[in-house]
C-alpha cells in the first residue's frame, strides 16, 4: 500500500444524522472558500452557498440532532477517564471543547437560521429567483446587482451578520466529524475482482474508503444496518462511462463511530 498522503478518501454516512452533518460541513467549507473571493462572481458564489446552508439549517429538528450527537460523544469520551493508559490532558481538552460547543448550541435559537431568511427580503428575493436558470442576473435583480458593486468591506459586514447565526453549527460540525473520523484508524483490505463485502459487527456512523491517487478506480458503496458492499468502478476519463472493474484492488477502510 502507498502512504496515506497519496490516497483519496471516499466517505459514506450510515445514518441520516451523519448524512446531514456531512452536507453542512461541505457547505461551510464552500462558504469559507468563496469568502476569499471579493469579486462579484465570488460574492455570488458565497451568497448561493449561504442560502443553501440556511435552507438546510431551517429544519426544526436539526438543533436537537446536533445537541444529541454532542451529548452522546461527550458521554462516550467521559467513560474513557476510568481506563488505564488514557492521555488525561488530551481527553480533558476534547471534553472541554465539546462542552463549549454544547453551550453555544444551547444558547442558539432553534429557529435562528430560518429567521435570517424569513426576515431578510434581500436574501429571500435571491433565494426565490435562484430556482430559475440565470434567474439572478442583472435585469432580474437590480438590487442584487447594486449590492454586488458595493465596497468589499460593506459586503463582508453584511455576510458576517448573516453568518453569525450559523457559527455554532459550523463549530459543532467541525468537532463532531473530527472525533468520528479519528475514532478508527484505516486498515488495509483487498477487494477480489473489485468487490468487497463485509458484515457490520457493531453500529457504525461513517465509512471511510481510501484508494490510491491518481487512479482510474473509485468505490461505489452500498450499506445497510448489517452489511455493506464496496464495488470499485473503473473510469479512465470523464468522457467514458464507468464500468465495474474486474481487477483486484488494495485499499484502506475505516468503520468510524463514537
Amino acid at each position: 500500500m502507498v502512504d496515506e498522503q497519496d490516497l483519496i478518501c471516499f466517505e459514506q454516512p450510515l445514518n441520516e444524522r451523519i448524512r446531514t452533518f456531512l452536507r453542512l460541513e461541505f457547505l461551510f467549507g464552500q462558504t469559507e472558500h468563496h469568502l476569499q473571493d471579493t469579486t462579484p462572481w465570488g460574492r455570488r458564489a458565497t451568497i448561493q452557498t449561504l442560502l443553501d446552508t440556511l435552507t438546510l439549517l431551517s429544519r426544526s429538528d436539526l438543533k436537537t440532532d446536533v445537541i444529541k450527537e454532542l451529548q452522546e460523544q461527550h458521554s462516550a469520551l467521559k467513560r474513557l477517564e476510568r481506563r488505564p493508559g488514557v492521555n488525561s490532558s488530551r481527553l480533558d481538552s476534547v471534553l472541554d471543547e465539546l462542552e463549549s460547543v454544547l453551550d453555544a448550541m444551547h444558547s442558539t435559537s432553534a429557529q435562528s437560521a430560518s429567521t435570517v431568511l424569513k426576515h431578510n427580503e434581500f436574501l429571500n428575493t435571491i433565494l426565490n429567483r435562484s430556482a430559475i436558470p440565470g434567474g439572478t442576473c442583472m435585469f432580474d435583480l437590480p438590487g442584487y446587482h447594486h449590492w454586488l458593486e458595493q465596497p468589499p468591506d460593506a459586503q463582508q459586514a453584511d455576510i458576517e451578520s448573516w453568518l453569525q447565526a450559523l457559527r455554532p453549527y459550523q463549530q459543532a460540525m467541525r468537532s463532531i466529524l473530527r472525533l468520528i473520523r479519528h475514532s478508527e484508524e484505516p486498515g488495509d483490505h483487498w477487494a477480489q475482482g473489485g468487490v468487497f463485502v463485509q458484515t457490520l459487527e457493531q453500529p457504525c456512523a461513517l465509512m471511510r474508503v481510501l484508494v490510491a491517487n491518481p487512479s482510474p478506480l473509485y468505490p461505489e458503496i452500498s450499506a445497510g444496518k448489517h452489511r455493506f458492499t464496496i464495488r470499485f468502478m473503473e473510469q479512465p476519463n470523464a468522457g467514458e462511462r464507468a464500468v465495474p472493474t474486474t481487477r483486484d484492488v488494495d485499499f484502506k477502510l475505516a468503520l468510524c463511530a463514537i
